[in-house]
């Protein structure tokens, strides 16, 4: 019998954050945060999600926000 079975990421999850403040550049409704899963899968099926990273980008600044890194303003957007 064959089993067929891994780790693939899921799909990533786009999200424009309206009226938050950049912490770097200060402009505001310029930050997008995306949210990618890993899932564990069996036969190409997905069955339960081993990891996931958040980050959020300023189109103005370029500057990159991890998850850790995020402000309160951030967080409660994202709620």
């Amino acid at each position: 019998m064959i089993l067929f079975l891994g780790t693939r990421p899921g799909k990533t999850e786009i999200k424009q954050l309206q009226n938050v403040n950049c912490p770097f550049c200060a402009q505001s409704g310029t930050l997008t945060v995306s949210k990618t899963s890993n899932w564990f899968h069996l036969f190409w099926i997905k069955l339960f999600r081993i990891s996931s990273n958040t980050v959020a980008e300023c189109s103005h600044c370029k500057r990159v926000y991890f998850e850790e890194e995020f402000s309160e303003e951030m967080l409660r957007a994202l709620s």
